[in-house]
Protein backbone atom coordinates (compact mmCIF):
# COMPACT_ATOMS: atom_id res chain seq x y z
CA UNK A 1 0.00 0.00 0.00
CA UNK A 2 2.98 2.73 1.04
CA UNK A 3 4.42 1.29 -2.47
CA UNK A 4 1.06 2.63 -4.14
CA UNK A 5 0.93 5.56 -2.19
CA UNK A 6 4.71 6.57 -3.49
CA UNK A 7 4.05 5.80 -7.15
CA UNK A 8 0.52 6.83 -7.76
CA UNK A 9 0.97 9.33 -10.29
CA UNK A 10 2.74 6.68 -12.28
CA UNK A 11 0.19 4.65 -12.09
CA UNK A 12 -1.94 7.00 -13.09
CA UNK A 13 -0.15 8.13 -16.14
CA UNK A 14 -0.30 4.06 -16.69
CA UNK A 15 -3.68 3.53 -16.28
CA UNK A 16 -4.43 7.31 -18.43
CA UNK A 17 -2.04 5.86 -21.36
CA UNK A 18 -3.65 2.41 -21.54
CA UNK A 19 -6.80 3.42 -21.94
CA UNK A 20 -5.80 5.92 -24.71
CA UNK A 21 -3.89 3.10 -26.25
CA UNK A 22 -6.66 0.46 -25.98
CA UNK A 23 -4.34 -1.91 -24.26
CA UNK A 24 -7.02 -3.19 -21.85
CA UNK A 25 -5.28 -6.71 -21.79
CA UNK A 26 -2.13 -5.12 -20.18
CA UNK A 27 -4.50 -2.40 -17.97
CA UNK A 28 -6.63 -5.35 -16.89
CA UNK A 29 -3.49 -7.27 -15.73
CA UNK A 30 -2.06 -4.01 -14.20
CA UNK A 31 -5.29 -4.09 -11.88
CA UNK A 32 -5.90 -7.44 -10.77
CA UNK A 33 -2.76 -7.62 -8.29
CA UNK A 34 -4.06 -4.48 -6.94
CA UNK A 35 -6.34 -4.37 -3.68
CA UNK A 36 -9.91 -3.03 -4.16
CA UNK A 37 -9.58 -0.51 -1.60
CA UNK A 38 -6.35 1.19 -4.19
CA UNK A 39 -7.98 0.93 -6.95
CA UNK A 40 -11.24 2.75 -6.30
CA UNK A 41 -8.65 5.39 -5.12
CA UNK A 42 -7.28 5.60 -8.23
CA UNK A 43 -10.84 5.84 -9.56
CA UNK A 44 -11.71 9.12 -7.74
CA UNK A 45 -8.54 10.48 -10.36
CA UNK A 46 -10.02 8.92 -13.53
CA UNK A 47 -13.16 11.00 -13.71
CA UNK A 48 -15.47 9.68 -16.55
CA UNK A 49 -13.24 7.28 -17.59
CA UNK A 50 -14.27 5.05 -14.62
CA UNK A 51 -16.55 3.11 -16.13
CA UNK A 52 -14.50 1.80 -18.26
CA UNK A 53 -11.89 0.94 -15.87
CA UNK A 54 -14.33 -0.66 -14.06
CA UNK A 55 -15.80 -3.10 -17.04
CA UNK A 56 -11.93 -4.86 -17.08
CA UNK A 57 -12.50 -6.21 -13.55
CA UNK A 58 -13.81 -9.46 -12.84
CA UNK A 59 -17.09 -9.95 -11.50
CA UNK A 60 -16.24 -10.32 -7.59
CA UNK A 61 -13.41 -7.63 -7.88
CA UNK A 62 -15.49 -4.86 -9.80
CA UNK A 63 -18.23 -5.49 -6.69
CA UNK A 64 -15.37 -4.92 -4.25
CA UNK A 65 -14.13 -1.75 -6.02
CA UNK A 66 -18.04 -0.78 -6.62
CA UNK A 67 -18.50 -0.44 -2.19
CA UNK A 68 -15.26 1.19 -1.59
CA UNK A 69 -16.00 3.64 -4.38
CA UNK A 70 -17.45 7.12 -3.23
CA UNK A 71 -21.04 7.91 -3.91
CA UNK A 72 -20.73 10.35 -6.77
CA UNK A 73 -18.55 7.84 -8.48
CA UNK A 74 -21.39 4.84 -7.47
CA UNK A 75 -23.75 6.69 -9.05
CA UNK A 76 -22.01 7.63 -12.25
CA UNK A 77 -21.21 4.01 -12.72
CA UNK A 78 -24.89 3.15 -12.04
CA UNK A 79 -25.95 5.74 -14.42
CA UNK A 80 -23.57 3.91 -16.88
CA UNK A 81 -24.31 0.32 -16.65
CA UNK A 82 -26.92 -1.59 -18.64
CA UNK A 83 -29.65 -3.49 -16.78
CA UNK A 84 -27.79 -6.32 -17.02
CA UNK A 85 -24.41 -5.28 -15.74
CA UNK A 86 -25.99 -3.53 -12.47
CA UNK A 87 -28.18 -6.57 -11.82
CA UNK A 88 -24.56 -8.75 -11.72
CA UNK A 89 -23.01 -6.13 -9.28
CA UNK A 90 -25.55 -6.34 -7.48
CA UNK A 91 -25.82 -9.95 -7.21
CA UNK A 92 -21.87 -9.82 -5.78
CA UNK A 93 -22.89 -7.27 -3.13
CA UNK A 94 -23.26 -7.89 0.37
CA UNK A 95 -26.75 -6.62 1.95
CA UNK A 96 -25.24 -4.45 4.47
CA UNK A 97 -23.27 -2.80 1.51
CA UNK A 98 -25.88 -2.38 -1.06
CA UNK A 99 -28.34 -0.89 1.86
CA UNK A 100 -25.13 1.93 2.27
CA UNK A 101 -25.45 3.12 -1.52
CA UNK A 102 -29.45 2.91 -1.23
CA UNK A 103 -29.34 5.48 1.89
CA UNK A 104 -26.66 7.39 -0.17
CA UNK A 105 -28.21 7.32 -3.93
CA UNK A 106 -30.89 9.75 -5.32
CA UNK A 107 -34.57 8.83 -5.54
CA UNK A 108 -34.22 7.65 -9.13
CA UNK A 109 -30.89 5.75 -8.52
CA UNK A 110 -32.66 3.85 -5.34
CA UNK A 111 -35.92 2.92 -7.80
CA UNK A 112 -33.31 1.38 -10.68
CA UNK A 113 -31.29 -0.50 -7.82
CA UNK A 114 -34.37 -1.82 -6.10
CA UNK A 115 -36.01 -2.52 -9.33
CA UNK A 116 -32.99 -4.98 -10.53
CA UNK A 117 -32.71 -6.34 -6.91
CA UNK A 118 -34.09 -10.15 -6.80
CA UNK A 119 -37.17 -10.11 -4.45
CA UNK A 120 -35.68 -11.83 -1.45
CA UNK A 121 -32.88 -9.24 -1.59
CA UNK A 122 -35.62 -6.23 -2.13
CA UNK A 123 -37.47 -7.09 1.00
CA UNK A 124 -34.38 -7.51 3.17
CA UNK A 125 -32.91 -4.00 1.62
CA UNK A 126 -36.68 -2.49 2.85
CA UNK A 127 -36.87 -4.40 6.39
CA UNK A 128 -33.29 -3.04 7.02
CA UNK A 129 -33.91 0.76 5.80
CA UNK A 130 -37.03 0.72 8.15
CA UNK A 131 -34.82 0.80 11.08
CA UNK A 132 -33.96 4.24 12.86
CA UNK A 133 -30.68 6.01 11.68
CA UNK A 134 -27.86 5.33 13.92
CA UNK A 135 -29.26 1.87 15.49
CA UNK A 136 -28.03 -1.66 15.39
CA UNK A 137 -30.71 -2.46 12.52
CA UNK A 138 -29.61 0.09 10.34
CA UNK A 139 -26.12 -1.50 9.93
CA UNK A 140 -26.48 -5.23 10.38
CA UNK A 141 -26.52 -7.77 7.50
CA UNK A 142 -29.15 -10.63 7.44
CA UNK A 143 -26.18 -12.64 5.75
CA UNK A 144 -24.71 -14.92 8.42
CA UNK A 145 -24.58 -18.98 9.09
CA UNK A 146 -27.19 -20.63 11.42
CA UNK A 147 -27.72 -23.47 12.47
CA UNK A 148 -29.53 -26.01 14.60
CA UNK A 149 -28.30 -27.53 18.01
CA UNK A 150 -29.75 -31.09 17.01
CA UNK A 151 -26.97 -31.26 13.90
CA UNK A 152 -24.08 -33.11 13.73
CA UNK A 153 -20.74 -31.45 13.26
CA UNK A 154 -20.61 -33.15 9.41
CA UNK A 155 -24.30 -31.44 8.94
CA UNK A 156 -22.62 -28.05 10.21
CA UNK A 157 -19.94 -28.72 7.51
CA UNK A 158 -22.46 -29.40 4.95
CA UNK A 159 -24.71 -26.22 5.41
CA UNK A 160 -21.21 -24.25 5.94
CA UNK A 161 -20.47 -25.36 2.36
CA UNK A 162 -24.31 -25.04 0.67
CA UNK A 163 -25.12 -21.33 2.04
CA UNK A 164 -21.57 -20.21 2.85
CA UNK A 165 -20.41 -18.30 -0.23
CA UNK A 166 -23.69 -16.04 -0.37
CA UNK A 167 -22.59 -15.22 3.38
CA UNK A 168 -20.59 -12.23 4.83
CA UNK A 169 -19.04 -14.06 7.42
CA UNK A 170 -18.34 -18.34 8.23
CA UNK A 171 -15.83 -17.25 11.00
CA UNK A 172 -18.88 -17.27 13.61
CA UNK A 173 -21.97 -19.85 13.05
CA UNK A 174 -25.32 -18.82 15.00
CA UNK A 175 -27.28 -21.52 16.90
CA UNK A 176 -31.11 -20.76 16.62
CA UNK A 177 -34.11 -22.92 17.61
CA UNK A 178 -37.32 -23.39 15.77
CA UNK A 179 -38.29 -19.92 16.62
CA UNK A 180 -34.76 -18.62 15.50
CA UNK A 181 -34.34 -17.68 19.32
CA UNK A 182 -30.59 -17.15 19.61
CA UNK A 183 -29.35 -19.99 21.99
CA UNK A 184 -25.62 -20.17 21.43
CA UNK A 185 -23.06 -19.64 18.38
CA UNK A 186 -19.55 -21.49 17.31
CA UNK A 187 -16.36 -20.18 15.58
CA UNK A 188 -15.37 -22.19 12.68
CA UNK A 189 -12.30 -23.28 14.02
CA UNK A 190 -14.54 -25.10 16.94
CA UNK A 191 -15.98 -27.13 14.22
CA UNK A 192 -12.92 -28.35 12.51
CA UNK A 193 -11.60 -29.21 15.70
CA UNK A 194 -14.34 -31.47 16.90
CA UNK A 195 -15.57 -34.94 15.46
CA UNK A 196 -17.93 -35.29 12.75
CA UNK A 197 -20.68 -37.08 14.87
CA UNK A 198 -20.60 -34.38 17.80
CA UNK A 199 -23.51 -32.67 18.43
CA UNK A 200 -23.23 -28.97 17.88
CA UNK A 201 -25.51 -28.34 21.10
CA UNK A 202 -22.83 -29.86 23.02
CA UNK A 203 -19.74 -27.87 21.63
CA UNK A 204 -21.28 -24.45 20.77
CA UNK A 205 -20.92 -21.59 23.47
CA UNK A 206 -24.08 -20.52 25.22
CA UNK A 207 -22.24 -17.50 26.91
CA UNK A 208 -23.60 -14.96 24.61
CA UNK A 209 -23.24 -11.09 24.04
CA UNK A 210 -25.34 -9.61 21.63
CA UNK A 211 -27.03 -5.99 21.01
CA UNK A 212 -30.46 -5.24 20.13
CA UNK A 213 -31.96 -3.87 16.93
CA UNK A 214 -32.45 -0.58 18.30
CA UNK A 215 -29.41 -0.17 20.04
CA UNK A 216 -26.87 2.63 19.19
CA UNK A 217 -24.63 2.22 16.64
CA UNK A 218 -21.89 3.44 18.31
CA UNK A 219 -22.02 1.33 21.54
CA UNK A 220 -22.26 -1.79 19.67
CA UNK A 221 -19.29 -0.80 17.46
CA UNK A 222 -17.99 -0.12 21.46
CA UNK A 223 -18.59 -3.62 21.97
CA UNK A 224 -17.05 -5.23 18.59
CA UNK A 225 -13.61 -3.18 20.21
CA UNK A 226 -14.11 -4.32 23.57
CA UNK A 227 -14.98 -8.06 23.35
CA UNK A 228 -12.20 -8.65 20.02
CA UNK A 229 -15.78 -9.96 18.15
CA UNK A 230 -15.11 -10.53 14.18
CA UNK A 231 -19.41 -10.23 14.47
CA UNK A 232 -22.00 -9.42 17.26
CA UNK A 233 -25.76 -10.80 16.67
CA UNK A 234 -28.44 -8.47 16.76
CA UNK A 235 -31.71 -9.74 18.10
CA UNK A 236 -35.03 -8.42 18.68
CA UNK A 237 -37.34 -7.89 21.95
CA UNK A 238 -37.90 -11.33 21.59
CA UNK A 239 -34.41 -12.53 21.62
CA UNK A 240 -34.76 -13.86 17.88
CA UNK A 241 -31.55 -13.51 15.72
CA UNK A 242 -32.45 -11.26 13.20
CA UNK A 243 -28.88 -9.74 11.60
CA UNK A 244 -25.36 -9.60 12.63
CA UNK A 245 -22.73 -6.92 12.83
CA UNK A 246 -19.70 -7.38 11.30
CA UNK A 247 -16.26 -5.49 12.24
CA UNK A 248 -16.03 -3.85 9.06
CA UNK A 249 -18.96 -1.63 9.86
CA UNK A 250 -17.94 -1.14 13.38
CA UNK A 251 -14.68 0.35 12.12
CA UNK A 252 -17.10 2.43 9.66
CA UNK A 253 -19.43 3.58 12.24
CA UNK A 254 -16.05 4.66 14.53
CA UNK A 255 -15.15 6.71 11.69
CA UNK A 256 -17.94 8.44 10.60
CA UNK A 257 -18.41 8.81 14.73
CA UNK A 258 -15.05 10.45 15.31
CA UNK A 259 -15.36 12.69 11.90
CA UNK A 260 -18.40 13.82 13.79
CA UNK A 261 -17.39 14.80 17.15
CA UNK A 262 -14.22 16.35 15.84
CA UNK A 263 -16.41 18.57 13.30
CA UNK A 264 -18.52 19.58 16.60
CA UNK A 265 -15.69 20.18 18.48
CA UNK A 266 -14.29 22.46 16.03
CA UNK A 267 -17.53 24.49 16.20
CA UNK A 268 -19.01 22.90 12.69
CA UNK A 269 -22.30 21.08 11.62
CA UNK A 270 -21.53 17.60 10.73
CA UNK A 271 -21.20 16.52 6.98
CA UNK A 272 -21.45 13.57 5.41
CA UNK A 273 -18.91 14.41 2.41
CA UNK A 274 -15.30 14.72 1.89
CA UNK A 275 -13.58 17.71 1.60
CA UNK A 276 -13.06 18.41 -1.43
CA UNK A 277 -16.12 17.24 -2.52
CA UNK A 278 -17.84 19.63 -0.15
CA UNK A 279 -19.48 22.75 -1.75
CA UNK A 280 -18.40 26.41 -0.83
CA UNK A 281 -22.22 26.91 -0.01
CA UNK A 282 -22.41 23.91 1.83
CA UNK A 283 -19.07 24.44 3.84
CA UNK A 284 -20.51 28.01 4.90
CA UNK A 285 -23.99 26.42 5.92
CA UNK A 286 -22.44 23.85 8.21
CA UNK A 287 -20.08 26.94 9.70
CA UNK A 288 -22.04 29.81 10.12
CA UNK A 289 -24.24 29.02 12.29
CA UNK A 290 -22.05 28.42 14.80
CA UNK A 291 -19.74 31.37 14.36
CA UNK A 292 -22.77 33.59 14.49
CA UNK A 293 -23.87 31.98 17.79
CA UNK A 294 -19.94 32.01 19.44
CA UNK A 295 -19.80 35.83 18.23
CA UNK A 296 -23.22 36.82 19.88
CA UNK A 297 -22.09 34.98 23.16
CA UNK A 298 -18.62 36.65 23.00
CA UNK A 299 -20.65 39.82 23.05
CA UNK A 300 -20.47 39.58 27.45
CA UNK A 301 -16.84 39.64 27.14
CA UNK A 302 -17.39 43.00 25.72
CA UNK A 303 -19.65 44.09 28.19
CA UNK A 304 -17.55 43.33 31.44
CA UNK A 305 -14.82 45.25 29.56
CA UNK A 306 -17.37 47.69 29.21
CA UNK A 307 -18.34 47.92 32.93
CA UNK A 308 -14.57 47.82 33.84
CA UNK A 309 -13.41 50.69 31.25
CA UNK A 310 -12.41 52.90 34.37
CA UNK A 311 -10.22 50.44 35.91
CA UNK A 312 -8.48 50.22 32.79
CA UNK A 313 -7.52 53.66 32.32
CA UNK A 314 -6.43 54.05 36.19
CA UNK A 315 -3.79 50.79 35.11
CA UNK A 316 -3.34 50.99 31.27
CA UNK A 317 -0.84 47.92 31.83
CA UNK A 318 -3.64 45.69 32.62
CA UNK A 319 -4.53 45.19 28.99
CA UNK A 320 -1.96 43.94 27.28
CA UNK A 321 -2.33 40.69 29.67
CA UNK A 322 -5.80 40.07 28.45
CA UNK A 323 -4.81 37.68 25.57
CA UNK A 324 -2.38 35.93 27.64
CA UNK A 325 -5.48 35.03 29.82
CA UNK A 326 -7.88 34.69 27.54
CA UNK A 327 -5.87 32.35 25.71
CA UNK A 328 -4.27 30.37 28.71
CA UNK A 329 -8.11 29.69 30.14
CA UNK A 330 -9.45 28.93 26.24
CA UNK A 331 -6.50 26.45 26.27
CA UNK A 332 -6.96 24.89 29.78
CA UNK A 333 -10.67 24.60 29.65
CA UNK A 334 -10.04 22.70 26.14
CA UNK A 335 -7.50 20.14 27.29
CA UNK A 336 -10.30 19.24 30.31
CA UNK A 337 -12.92 18.63 27.96
CA UNK A 338 -11.25 17.06 25.30
CA UNK A 339 -9.60 14.35 27.79
CA UNK A 340 -13.63 13.61 29.17
CA UNK A 341 -15.03 13.99 26.11
CA UNK A 342 -13.01 10.89 25.11
CA UNK A 343 -13.58 9.43 27.95
CA UNK A 344 -17.21 9.33 27.84
CA UNK A 345 -17.07 8.42 23.79
CA UNK A 346 -14.87 5.02 25.06
CA UNK A 347 -17.22 4.10 28.40
CA UNK A 348 -14.19 4.94 30.19
CA UNK A 349 -16.46 7.80 33.01
CA UNK A 350 -19.83 8.49 33.25
CA UNK A 351 -22.23 10.89 35.48
CA UNK A 352 -21.85 8.84 38.29
CA UNK A 353 -18.19 9.93 38.13
CA UNK A 354 -18.47 13.60 38.34
CA UNK A 355 -17.48 14.36 41.83
CA UNK A 356 -14.41 11.95 40.85
CA UNK A 357 -13.64 13.83 37.33
CA UNK A 358 -14.02 17.54 39.51
CA UNK A 359 -11.46 16.14 42.13
CA UNK A 360 -8.88 14.85 39.46
CA UNK A 361 -9.07 18.24 37.05
CA UNK A 362 -9.20 20.31 40.71
CA UNK A 363 -6.03 18.91 41.79
CA UNK A 364 -4.62 18.95 38.16
CA UNK A 365 -5.76 22.64 38.39
CA UNK A 366 -3.82 23.42 41.37
CA UNK A 367 -0.37 21.94 40.13
CA UNK A 368 -0.81 23.75 36.80
CA UNK A 369 -2.11 27.00 37.61
CA UNK A 370 0.98 27.09 40.38
CA UNK A 371 3.57 26.05 37.51
CA UNK A 372 2.02 28.83 35.38
CA UNK A 373 1.61 31.64 37.65
CA UNK A 374 5.49 31.46 38.71
CA UNK A 375 7.10 30.71 35.52
CA UNK A 376 4.69 34.25 34.46
CA UNK A 377 5.85 36.38 37.54
CA UNK A 378 9.16 35.72 36.78
CA UNK A 379 8.52 36.22 33.01
CA UNK A 380 7.05 39.80 34.11
CA UNK A 381 9.77 40.98 36.15
CA UNK A 382 12.78 39.71 34.15
CA UNK A 383 11.42 40.46 30.80
CA UNK A 384 8.66 42.83 31.25
CA UNK A 385 9.99 44.83 33.84
CA UNK A 386 14.15 44.21 33.58
CA UNK A 387 14.60 43.66 29.99
CA UNK A 388 12.11 45.55 28.36
CA UNK A 389 12.53 48.40 31.31
CA UNK A 390 8.57 48.56 31.78
CA UNK A 391 8.13 50.43 34.90
CA UNK A 392 4.32 49.87 34.97
CA UNK A 393 5.27 46.10 35.19
CA UNK A 394 5.15 46.33 39.22
CA UNK A 395 5.20 43.47 41.43
CA UNK A 396 1.77 44.26 42.63
CA UNK A 397 0.72 44.00 38.96
CA UNK A 398 2.98 41.09 38.19
CA UNK A 399 0.71 39.73 41.51
CA UNK A 400 -2.62 40.58 39.98
CA UNK A 401 -1.64 38.93 36.67
CA UNK A 402 -0.26 35.49 38.16
CA UNK A 403 -3.57 35.18 40.72
CA UNK A 404 -5.98 35.98 38.13
CA UNK A 405 -3.91 32.71 36.15
CA UNK A 406 -4.27 30.61 38.69
CA UNK A 407 -8.01 31.47 39.00
CA UNK A 408 -8.46 31.42 35.40
CA UNK A 409 -7.21 27.65 35.28
CA UNK A 410 -8.72 26.46 37.96
CA UNK A 411 -12.30 27.41 36.49
CA UNK A 412 -11.14 26.75 33.49
CA UNK A 413 -10.69 23.07 34.34
CA UNK A 414 -13.75 22.55 36.23
CA UNK A 415 -15.98 24.05 33.38
CA UNK A 416 -13.97 21.89 30.60
CA UNK A 417 -14.75 18.52 32.86
CA UNK A 418 -17.93 19.25 33.81
CA UNK A 419 -19.94 20.22 30.66
CA UNK A 420 -19.33 17.37 28.36
CA UNK A 421 -20.41 15.30 31.62
CA UNK A 422 -23.30 17.78 31.96
CA UNK A 423 -24.81 17.91 28.38
CA UNK A 424 -24.26 13.64 28.30
CA UNK A 425 -26.96 13.48 31.17
CA UNK A 426 -29.24 15.87 29.45
CA UNK A 427 -29.17 14.04 25.92
CA UNK A 428 -27.06 16.34 24.06
CA UNK A 429 -24.06 15.43 22.46
CA UNK A 430 -21.13 16.13 24.71
CA UNK A 431 -18.75 17.19 21.50
CA UNK A 432 -21.06 20.39 21.30
CA UNK A 433 -19.50 21.21 24.95
CA UNK A 434 -15.65 21.63 23.66
CA UNK A 435 -13.74 24.49 22.53
CA UNK A 436 -15.40 27.25 20.91
CA UNK A 437 -17.92 27.09 23.79
CA UNK A 438 -15.37 26.38 26.61
CA UNK A 439 -13.44 29.24 25.62
CA UNK A 440 -16.48 32.00 25.41
CA UNK A 441 -17.22 30.91 29.42
CA UNK A 442 -13.58 31.16 30.00
CA UNK A 443 -13.00 34.48 28.86
CA UNK A 444 -15.48 36.27 30.81
CA UNK A 445 -15.09 33.88 34.05
CA UNK A 446 -11.85 34.79 33.80
CA UNK A 447 -12.36 39.14 33.14
CA UNK A 448 -14.31 39.21 36.23
CA UNK A 449 -11.66 37.44 38.42
CA UNK A 450 -9.06 39.77 36.80
CA UNK A 451 -10.62 43.33 37.93
CA UNK A 452 -11.77 41.73 41.16
CA UNK A 453 -8.34 40.96 41.61
CA UNK A 454 -6.85 44.52 40.03
CA UNK A 455 -9.41 45.91 42.44
CA UNK A 456 -8.52 44.19 45.76
CA UNK A 457 -4.84 44.61 45.28
CA UNK A 458 -4.22 47.53 43.17
CA UNK A 459 -7.39 49.67 44.81
CA UNK A 460 -8.38 51.05 41.38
Amino acid sequence: MFELQGNRAELLEKIEDGLNRKCYAALRDLLLPMEAADIAGVCTELGEKVPLVFRLLPKELAAEVFVELDSDEQELLISSFSNTELKEVLDELYLDDTVDIVEEMPANVVKRILRHSDPEMRKSINEILKYPEDSAGSIMTTEYVDLKAHMTVEDALKRIRRTGPDKETINVCYVVDEGRHLIGLLTIRTILLAEEDDVIGDIMERHLIAVQTLDDQEAVARALSKYDFLALPVVDKENRLVGIVTVDDAIDVLQEEVTEDIEKMAAMLPGDKPYLKTSVFETWKARTPWLMLLMLSATFTGIILTHFEKSLMACAILTSFIPMLSGTGGNSGTQASTAVIRALSLGEVHFSDLFQVLWKEFCVSVCCGLCLAGANFLKMMLVDRWLLRNPAVTPQVALVVCATLMGTVFCAKLVGCSLPLLAKRVGFDPAVMASPFITTIVDAISLLIYFRFASALLGI
